[in-house]
């Protein structure tokens, strides 16, 4: 198994490579490109980055390294994630952990929402009952915090950074929950990069011929 120890723009890459791959099948494996695009985006993503080819083109070979990125070799240099069947994700548990990898921490009822690109979520059990999983992969894959104070629910984090510290996650989590007007804005941005994706996959598909 990989270690869990990725740098952050590992983490923005492993998430990127995950989302692309659900959310516009038609143009993944990603070239080099499209995956710096991709890590760029300003929305979908928290923090924003502006980081150049050279530095994804590093952080993808130390992905290689650890088991969880492949080159799928032709006319186009292409990026491909190994991380579902290096952990036998299924389609829900790779939405979720793309978007904890996308945006960091989040409540069930976010994640429901933020994964709607990638995988409609009927419910908030199913959202339950995939998380249970990953966190009960071996080894874990993500955690639950403990509730911030002031806050309705706990949130739920990644792993792959490594073993979260007890003592500093409330400050990442402790942030107000968001309010209507936010959920909406959000809810626009998502359908506005659902809306981009849809139209570079119709692009490369037109392409084609």
């Amino acid at each position: 198994m990989p270690d869990l120890d990725l740098a952050p723009l590992e983490c923005r890459i492993l998430g990127c490579l995950l989302e692309k791959q659900l959310s516009t099948p038609d143009v993944y494996p990603l070239s080099m490109n499209t995956l710096v695009n991709a890590c760029n985006q300003s929305s979908n993503r928290d923090p924003v980055l502006s980081v150049t080819e050279p530095e994804v083109l590093e952080a993808v070979d130390r992905l290689i390294n650890r088991g969880l990125a492949e080159h799928w070799p032709g006319r186009v240099l292409k990026v491909a994630h190994t991380a579902k069947p290096t952990w036998n994700l299924s389609v829900q548990e790779a939405a979720l952990l793309a978007e904890l990898l996308l945006r960091g921490p989040q409540t069930s009822g976010e994640l429901r929402t933020n994964t709607r690109r990638m995988y409609t979520f009927p419910d908030l059990a199913e959202v339950e009952g995939c998380l249970a999983v990953l966190m009960e992969a071996e080894p874990p894959l993500v955690v639950r915090l403990a509730r911030a104070p002031g806050a309705r629910e706990a949130r739920v984090a990644h792993l792959l950074s490594g073993p979260l510290d007890a003592a500093a996650t409330p400050s990442e989590s402790a942030s107000p929950r968001p309010g209507r007007l936010d959920q909406l804005e959000s809810e626009v941005a998502s359908l506005r990069e659902e809306l981009a994706e849809l139209r570079q996959a119709f692009e490369a598909f037109k392409a084609q011929f």
